[in-house]
């Protein structure tokens, strides 16, 4: 039995050479061995579950793991491992119930930390993931528990602790993961408190640096545009999403297409039929690009002819900027996806309005500056809405505050403004409603947040998402919407007056912090824009101890929709014919630039 036991641990040691060395399926051999001689050997079914685990085999580690737990029921390696091949096999909840016992038998036990954080993450519980991976940052610091903690710090608003963890990834040796740390900080920087312009500027300089093209087309001249229809490309991930289009498809819908020939490339696989708000246009051109390589589509784009290239993503679908790199149309411009400083040099035009955009800030751009009347936000709805409901305050509930906005837009300043509104108006109520909140452990985490201010679980409803319409349906609950800063809301602010809903914001610090102000303004209601934040603040404290405000939101709202109507923000056509001067300049002075100057007789 010795020599048997001896040959065991001589197979168990074999295997863990060639485990080491990378050769998994003779590693695998190798600890079948020694389970064979020694079913009892531990450390052999440990090893032998890892290697399955590495080649992709997750339903024959089970049965291992299975078994060796049961014969050590307090062993948290093994424990843990199990709770990779449960992670690994669809399993989710047993993989989670696993990994907390591994830890509950071993706190120092990061492996384990980490893959809980991992299994909470995917499952949608940001709080419980944070936690987790804060765990196991601290107790095997490699970049992929940084970076999965950054993840979940900004899913639950957190942005500058997020950006903080990414930085730690980009000084580690994972260069996989650094690539993915650059873009990340690039795509949510502009809503980082404490990030100013020049800061937007620099981190997304060092994500286009990562990403730049080595060799761009040549750029293309503009035909001769005398005589003949402009070609016009717009460029988007997102043509299915109704309620984020609403801009996109009152701009599209109105172009002149006796002037403009419109080439839509659609990186979803959303045809026009599917997409609602498109007033199907039998003479546009759809280019269903989903999934093709940058460089690959910049030459199908060039090969079109296509005349003025519009992206629509912005950092949205990040990946889709290197695109624009590659220089596929003569003329480039961004609209309606951007929100801060590009960081990048390949656009020609950015298409903004003067309420969003303050002349101040034109030194942190590359782009010509366009700034046109009205809003850039410029909407009309396409598709079947709820009717706009009398304020809930008319109808017997107290007073209620809403906000149907992305939860990582939730900062802590926001939480801390919104806790202070409430204590100041002890009768009113904030429901909040997204797509975060059908966790019951994120609800949890929300209203702790409030608890912690000294505003009581009761005042805080909390509900998840649901499909559009009956998500809209919820305004009818709401009195006066709060915005979020610095990243307001644009959709949802568009939605909540459509809604009958006004939003109170304030003029922020930067274009992603004067969003609403936007449309506020296209829709004349400057008066919902206070200067600041205790403006802001004070201004909501007031509306919710006035008796006369239930009154006075029941008027605004039952005629909401034809004053929106009758204003500019929804003043597609005008809109349109300001785009497309804009796009017609552009063509005629890149025509005269590029001709040859005559030379004398």
């Amino acid at each position: 039995m010795t020599r048997q036991r001896d040959d065991a641990r001589s197979w168990l040691a074999r295997g863990e050479e060639l485990a080491a060395s990378g050769e998994s399926q003779r590693a695998v051999d190798a600890f079948r061995r020694a389970l064979t001689l020694d079913p009892e050997l531990g450390p052999a079914s440990f090893g032998l579950a890892t290697e399955l685990l590495v080649l992709g085999r997750a339903a024959e580690a089970l049965p291992v793991l299975e078994d060796a737990v049961a014969r050590a029921p307090l062993d948290a390696p093994l424990i843990g491992r199990l709770g990779d091949a449960l992670q690994l096999a669809g399993r989710r909840e047993e993989a989670i119930a696993a990994y907390r016992r591994a830890v509950e038998l071993d706190p120092s036990a990061g492996h384990a930390w980490y893959g809980l954080g991992c299994a909470e993450l995917a499952a949608g519980a940001h709080a419980a993931a944070a936690e987790a991976l804060r765990r196991a940052a601290a107790l095997r610091p490699a970049a992929e528990a940084h970076f999965n903690f950054a993840v979940a710090l900004f899913n639950l608003g957190d942005i500058e602790r997020a950006i903080a963890e990414f930085d730690v990834v980009l000084g580690l040796d994972n260069e996989t993961l650094r690539r993915e740390a650059l873009a990340a900080i690039a795509r949510l920087v502009p809503g980082s408190p404490g990030a100013d312009n020049a800061e937007v500027v620099r981190r997304r300089r060092a994500w286009a640096a990562s990403v730049r093209p080595r060799s761009p087309l040549p750029r293309r001249r503009i035909a001769p545009i005398a005589g003949r229809k402009l070609r016009v490309g717009y460029v988007s991930a997102f043509f299915r999403g109704r309620n984020w289009m609403k801009p996109v498809w009152a701009l599209i819908n109105n172009h002149d297409r006796s002037r403009f020939e419109i080439h839509i490339f659609s990186d979803s696989e959303a045809s026009a039929e599917e997409c609602a708000g498109y007033r199907d246009r039998a003479e546009d051109y759809w280019h269903m690009v989903g999934g093709a390589a940058n460089e690959d589509l910049a030459r199908y784009i060039a090969a079109r002819e296509i005349d003025i290239l519009v992206d629509l993503n912005g950092y949205s679908a990040q990946e889709r900027l290197s695109l624009f790199m590659h220089r596929p149309a003569p003329i480039q411009a961004a609209w309606f996806g951007m929100y801060a400083p590009t960081g990048l040099d390949c656009f020609d035009l950015l298409i903004v309005d003067e309420a969003a955009f303050p002349r101040e800030e034109d030194a942190f751009f590359a782009e010509e500056i366009v700034r046109l009347p009205g809003s850039y936000f410029t909407f009309e709805v396409g598709y079947a809405v709820p009717d706009v409901a009398p304020p809930p305050s008319t109808r017997g509930a107290p007073f209620t505050f809403g906000s149907l906005g992305s939860h990582y837009k939730l900062t802590p300043s926001v939480i801390e403004a919104w806790a202070g509104i409430l204590r100041a108006a002890p009768e009113a109520r904030l429901l909040v409603k997204n797509r975060f909140l059908d966790n019951p452990a994120n609800r949890a985490f929300l209203h702790d947040r409030f608890a912690a201010l000294g505003v009581r679980r009761e005042r805080i409803l909390l509900e998840g998402p649901e499909d559009h319409f009956a998500f809209l349906e919820a305004y009818s609950r709401i009195d006066v919407a709060l915005d979020t800063f610095p990243y307001n809301g644009g959709t949802t602010t568009v939605e909540a007056l459509w809604q009958g809903v006004p939003v109170l914001t304030f003029n922020g610090d930067r274009w992603a912090a004067r969003t609403s102000r936007s449309v506020l303004v296209g829709a004349c209601m400057e008066s919902w824009v206070e200067p600041d934040l205790a403006s802001y603040v004070a201004r909501a404290i007031a509306l919710a101890n006035d008796p006369e405000t239930p009154s006075r939101l029941a008027t605004l709202r039952a005629g909401m929709r034809d004053w929106l109507r009758a204003a500019p923000i929804c003043d597609t056509a005008g809109y349109c014919r300001s785009v497309e001067a804009v796009y017609r300049e552009a063509a005629a002075r890149r025509e005269t630039e590029e001709r040859p100057a005559s030379r004398p007789v």
